[in-house]
């Protein structure tokens, strides 16, 4: 039965291109599930968009002589290109500067404040002595009060995970210059967490299937829940839409605030652009449809308990009660899919630090799939996870190229050679069957892995079909039976089947190798639909770019499709090429070991 599924992905900074660390938590997985989810007949709706608002926005405009908006716009462009050329599927990839997106969080702030649930009140705000501008919480580090790790952030320690404020730093600190902050009292507006306390336990007690790490962090956080300011004093961001603060231009709404109700207005903008306005709630307002978050561990805060406790308030489902927005009552998240770190030789992947391999300069040498192949089955999906040159070169060379490609090639090869077209089988023997039936059930566990978001098994599991076909191909010889062309027909029949169908079972992580596999099978037309990078209007915006395609009419299934003998087929060409084993001692140019 055909399921709604909404696969809601982090929103990335537009303050300069993405490394390899953030794809690894945000941009592969969810699109491994969304494709997967798409091929077993699953209504997918894959949104997100670039993150523009907030300071950090300011600090690198500043940095490039840009103002705000130019940098929103230049680095919007390039993680979209980057998106695209790494194929992730968004039904909408768009961005946060849109008129749509201020109106739908401007309409959730009102219900929230309509209902009680956020509440004015002074605070002591961080301020940079040299700028006068307010400096975001993830600006600001220092050693936690309750743990004493040093690299404590403003908002939260990753070490103990407890929610923090940049006052309750010990030696705080700016990340932007090193200066120590100014304390200055200024007026905000908080969420008031505690008071949907109650109502966000009863919900996080129905989430029996989450990843331990995230259940274990999110009621961590519920034990001491406190109000969370969502007003900044800066000048770029969603403004305030209550009269009575219409003449305050130096207050924004905070860029978490902000970020988290994107996933509602992407899909509300989504819907305007597929003709009908209300298609969004088939997601959204749906008892039926499954929600999916997918992000690194640093947000795993917003998704697992701020998100939540703004779509209750919004909803007047917390202890003030209320009346819903003008969108209704809204769905809370299925699951918050979180991954870990990403580190490069220890150190966490991070641009600001200094540990950085750029997905643009990644996917110009080696291409996606071997990049989303790595995220899949060495990556962090439960635990940081080390990147290192020479295990790259190794999962390429060993598993990529040796074992998936050889078994493409050779099978291939030997049909085209001695048939030229996909051969007719003959009677069936005990080893013939084995392989066939082993191919087909795997559609069932890997299935269950994929969906679940158990990449590293999915990816173990299909690979150790690909095993077994290589060792039937070894054992059966078909290039010894000349003599007997109906068993080697056969043989290489059964061969070629089981690489139709790990095709199938790679194309949610392999989906730009699927296609040319599919199509050195005999092929024709999309089997793995590809997004495009197009430039919509908004009435009363500058015209953007965004992400979209069309998944609905590629020809990906989840089954295996029995091969049509008789199909013509051509010489195949190496789907993976192998690398240089000295690439895995010295890295390459743009990113050698030390």
């Amino acid at each position: 039965m055909s399921t709604p599924i909404l696969t809601a992905v982090a929103w990335p900074y537009a303050n300069g291109p993405r490394h390899i660390g953030h794809v690894s938590g945000f941009g592969v997985p969810s699109d491994v599930f969304s494709r997967y989810m798409r091929m077993a007949g699953h209504d997918v709706l894959m949104v997100s968009g670039t993150d523009e608002h907030g300071t950090a926005i300011q600090v690198q405009a500043d940095k490039e002589g840009l103002t705000p908006r130019q940098t929103a716009d230049k680095y919007h462009r390039v993680i979209a290109e980057d998106l695209q050329a790494l194929g992730c599927s968004y039904d909408l990839y768009t961005r946060t500067t849109t008129l749509n997106h201020r109106a739908v969080v401007q309409e959730l702030f009102g219900a929230l404040h309509a209902n009680g649930y956020l509440v004015a009140q002074k605070e002591m705000g961080a301020i940079s002595p040299s700028t006068g501008r307010t400096l975001p919480d993830r600006y600001i580090e220092g050693t936690c009060p309750h743990c004493s790790y040093d690299g404590a952030r403003g908002d939260q320690c990753d070490n103990c995970g407890r929610q923090l404020d940049p006052i309750d730093l010990l030696n705080p600190r700016s990340r932007i210059n090193g200066e120590v902050p100014e304390f200055r009292e200024t007026e905000h507006f908080f969420l008031d967490l505690p008071a949907v306390a109650d109502a966000l336990g009863e919900w996080l007690q129905t989430r029996t299937d989450w990843r331990p790490n995230v259940m274990k962090f999110s009621q961590n956080l519920l034990e001491e829940l406190r109000p969370r300011a969502i007003t900044r004093d800066l000048d770029w961001g969603v403004p305030i839409p209550l009269e009575e603060w219409r003449d305050a231009p130096m207050k924004r709404i905070y860029v978490w605030f902000d970020a988290v109700i994107g996933y509602l207005s992407a899909a509300v903008e989504w819907a305007r652009r597929s003709g009908d306005p209300d298609a969004w709630k088939h997601w959204w307002a749906n008892q039926d449809a499954r929600s999916y978050y997918f992000m690194g561990k640093d947000n795993i805060t917003f998704h697992s308990v701020i998100w939540p406790g703004i779509l209750l308030g919004a909803n007047g489902q917390g202890a003030h009660g209320g009346k819903p927005s003008r969108f209704g009552p809204l769905d809370l998240p299925t699951e918050v899919v979180s991954s870990e770190y990403l580190t490069m030789s220890g150190s966490k992947l991070a641009s600001s630090r200094g540990h950085v391999i750029y997905v643009r300069d990644f996917l110009r040498e080696f291409g996606p799939d071997a990049l989303r192949y790595f995220i899949a089955v060495a990556g962090p999906e439960n635990q940081d996870a080390d990147f290192t040159w020479d295990e790259f070169v190794r999962r390429v060379n060993f598993e990529l190229a040796n074992e998936w490609g050889n078994l493409v090639n050779r099978s291939i090869s030997m049909a085209h050679k001695n048939v030229g077209a996909i051969p007719a089988a003959g009677e069936l023997t005990e080893p013939d069957l084995a392989l066939l039936n082993a191919s087909q059930e795997a559609f069932g566990t890997v299935g269950d892995l994929w969906g679940r978001c158990k990449f590293k098994a999915a990816t173990s599991e299909v690979m150790r079909i690909v095993g077994l076909a290589n060792k039937y191909l070894s054992d059966q010889q078909p290039w010894k039976l000349k003599d007997d062309p109906q068993r080697r027909d056969t043989v290489l029949y059964v061969a070629l089947q089981v690489v139709a169908d790990c095709n199938a079972l790679f194309t949610p992580l392999l989906p730009h190798a699927s296609q040319k596999v599919f199509e050195a099978l005999g092929g024709s037309g999309i089997w793995a639909a590809l997004p495009e990078l197009a430039e919509v209007s908004e009435e009363g915006n500058d015209d953007y770019s965004v992400l979209r395609g069309d998944y609905v009419n590629q020809q990906a299934v989840w089954a295996s499709r029995p091969l049509v003998a008789g199909t013509p087929l051509t010489k195949p060409s190496p789907i993976f090429a192998k690398l240089d084993d000295k690439l895995g001692e010295t890295g390459p140019e743009w990113a050698p070991i030390a």
